[in-house]
């Protein structure tokens, strides 16, 4: 059985680490580079920085940010934010990144996923998708750091992404972003269970526990989170330990 993936996340603004709340009230969470070499250090299994207003401002992610923090770490690495072509995806994987996020990029042009996919393989195409439930039960996707709603369901999306040569997918739960009241187990074992590829569940780590759930009851193939591991409130190694006495297969 694969090993469960711990991953913290660096959301990146303006060149500082960031934290927020079902996506806002955002508030600083310390230098990027220095907490990347922190958790690489305290054996995190992969690391995903997402430049989160790279979007909005319509400019590319930060490159020398990722060449620094790529230098200083020896973990698989991801990087989303404002990727809109294979060009800016190659530019990344150049300067260190390991595997490439889009999401509303993906969502407005669906061959941008194809194209990464021939060109580097699906291994490197991770699809991120913020989703909220809305008051009719059903999960949304949401483009634009979770500022533009669609009409469209997050599992429909999921699935014809993969057909498209998505390779994994990281799934944040914007009604529990922050909240640390655990992750969406319903919509994530949805997800785990009809979907062919690694899902990572992202949104509402609080405790330990929360991580053992996403991983024995909606069978998440990594757990993301970012708050509680940048403000020391839970420690990779005492998480890792916590997990493998519940008998949950974790890399120490």
């Amino acid at each position: 059985m694969l090993a469960k993936r711990i991953i913290p996340c660096l959301d990146i603004k303006n060149g500082r680490t960031v934290k927020g709340i079902n996506f806002i009230n955002i508030r600083d969470a310390g230098d990027p580079v220095e907490l990347a070499m922190y958790y690489s250090s305290q054996g995190a299994d992969e690391l995903v920085f997402l430049d989160i207003t790279a979007t909005i401002e319509k400019r590319k992610t930060l490159v020398e940010l990722v060449k620094r923090i790529a230098a200083n770490i020896n973990i698989p690495f991801t990087v989303g934010g404002g990727i809109t072509s294979v060009e800016n995806a190659f530019e990344l994987l150049q300067n260190g990144a390991d595997k490439i996020s889009v999401n509303s990029a993906a969502f407005k042009n669906p061959e941008l996923i194809t194209s990464m996919s021939n060109e580097f393989g699906s291994q490197c195409v991770v699809l991120a998708i913020d989703t909220k439930k809305e008051s009719d039960e059903n999960w949304y996707v949401y483009l634009n750091g979770g500022r533009v709603k669609t009409s469209i369901l997050a599992f429909d999306w999921a699935k014809k992404a993969i057909g498209l040569g998505a390779g994994e997918i990281l799934l944040t739960s914007m009604n529990n972003d922050g909240t640390k009241n655990g992750f969406a187990e319903d919509i994530t074992s949805l997800f785990s269970e009809k979907l062919s590829v690694p899902v990572i569940a992202s949104g509402g780590a609080g405790t330990m526990q929360h991580f053992a759930d996403v991983f024995s009851i909606a069978n998440a193939d990594a757990g993301l989170a970012a708050s509680v591991f940048h403000f020391g409130e839970i420690k990779i190694p005492e998480l890792k330990t916590f997990l493998l006495k519940q008998n949950i297969n974790v890399r120490l």
